[in-house]
């Protein structure tokens, strides 16, 4: 089971609200960087080891430059999250840019950042070569198709788009090895919100023993060896966190059983975690605008889908606090909307909470990852441009807030606008 509360209280959102309108995100820092360093040092037995944060997840510079200071690298999949990369500090092979149907344009600023360029398709070695030259060090996407099941969120791997075969992975290196590329890594994710600790190790053990193969036939030696992200947070409250000491320990034991048994080692192990290591310390704050009381009851809220669309999208479950009623019965059931002329914009639906009334706040849990991020402009609802960080007073007595003063989305579209200028 996973307790659902709250790191901070009523009133300390209540001054917070004086300042900054609802609805907004608001995340913890003490608990981003504690769960950072855990998880690095999980797996501290594998030398050279990087977790590279899936900036998709919430790319916002300050959270990367918490993670940065935290040792964690940046996986960027597109020329906007390259350049937030760059200019929060990120740079060279702290960066894992993996992509698809990529536009030169991002194969050139990867490469012009010493990126580490993880390729998609065997096609993409050819246009890379052309229009951005081969780097010293190449990656490849593997998609094990069959081999692997896959889950709702991402799908089965034989259906996705992403990824070599086994045996394009083989021409692929042969091609690059032959062009005189000494450095390679290997990549795959299959998976998005897993909870089971033994896929990750079966996934370690798929590109364990394809690096043994591959190194065999082409005699080239792998420097990495990336398993990818989808390590899930639990979202629903009878859900458990993953364990992820047998997770690391699981692939531990198939590093030493595949890897160091065929004299391969050293190779570093990398990972692009995102939701696991920001989602469960985002929480998007609300207020309730009106209740009404049709052939459902439904309780508006001011923030809507463009703040949060992973219910929507998914059907996703996120617990919903009503602050200062957390001791009061669940006697009402709620359809928790949002304001958008579309009826899927919907926090929850059928939800059983405390009777709610208009101006009640309430916080939605687990919106560190993927909630602003996925916002868009529906009806001309801007996304939020706004956000800061609380370090929770609670948590240090000489904790202050901390204004994210960076109005990100203008902030890309001007460096846009300089990079269009030359």
């Amino acid at each position: 089971m996973s307790e659902k509360l709250l790191p901070f209280t009523k009133n300390q959102i209540e001054e917070i609200i004086k300042k900054y309108p609802t609805p907004f995100h608001i995340y913890d820092e003490k608990a981003i960087r504690e769960n950072a360093r855990n998880f690095k040092d999980v797996f501290a037995w594998s030398e050279g080891f990087k977790e590279f944060y899936a900036v998709k997840a919430a790319p916002n510079p300050f959270l990367m430059k918490i993670l940065h200071k935290e040792g964690f690298g940046a996986d960027c999949s597109s020329l906007a999250e390259l350049i937030l990369a760059q200019k929060t500090g990120i740079t060279g092979e702290e960066i894992m840019f993996s992509s698809n149907d990529t536009p030169a344009s991002e194969f050139l600023l990867a490469k012009k950042l010493q990126a580490i360029i993880n390729l998609d398709d065997i096609s993409h070695i050819s246009y890379l070569e052309q229009y951005a030259g081969l780097p010293s060090l190449i990656c490849f996407r593997y998609n094990p198709g069959p081999l692997k099941k896959g889950n709702v969120i991402i799908g089965h791997p034989e259906e996705a788009k992403y990824g070599f075969t086994r045996e394009q992975l083989f021409e692929g290196y042969k091609i690059c090895q032959e062009k005189g590329i000494k450095r390679f890594g290997i990549h795959t994710m299959v998976a998005s919100n897993e909870l089971d600790a033994n896929y990750f190790v079966e996934t370690a053990e798929i590109l364990f023993q394809l690096i043994a193969e591959i190194s065999q036939k082409l005699k080239i030696k792998f420097e990495f060896v990336n398993i990818g992200g989808g390590v899930g947070i639990p979202y629903l409250p009878e859900q458990n966190s993953i364990d992820i000491e047998a997770m690391s320990s699981g692939i531990k034991k198939k590093y030493e059983q595949i890897i160091i048994a065929n004299g391969l080692a050293p190779i570093k192990l990398f990972t692009e975690c995102g939701r696991y290591i920001t989602g469960p310390y985002g929480y998007l704050v609300s207020r309730v605008l009106h209740i009404k009381n049709t052939y459902k009851k439904f309780a508006g809220l001011d923030a809507c889908m463009t703040n949060l669309m992973r219910p929507a999208l998914y059907g996703a479950y996120h617990h919903i606090t009503v602050m200062g009623k957390e001791n009061k019965p669940l006697d009402s059931v709620y359809d928790v909307t949002g304001s958008l002329c579309e009826n899927n914009d919907k926090f929850a639906i059928d939800r059983t909470l405390p009777k709610m009334e208009s101006g009640d706040i309430v916080v939605i849990h687990d919106a560190g990852a993927h909630g602003s991020a996925m916002g868009f402009n529906y009806n001309g609802k801007l996304r939020q441009l706004n956000c800061f960080l609380e370090k929770m007073a609670q948590l240090s007595k000489s904790a202050g807030r901390k204004q994210l003063k960076i109005i990100w989305p203008l902030w890309i579209l001007k460096v846009y606008r300089l990079l269009e200028r030359g």
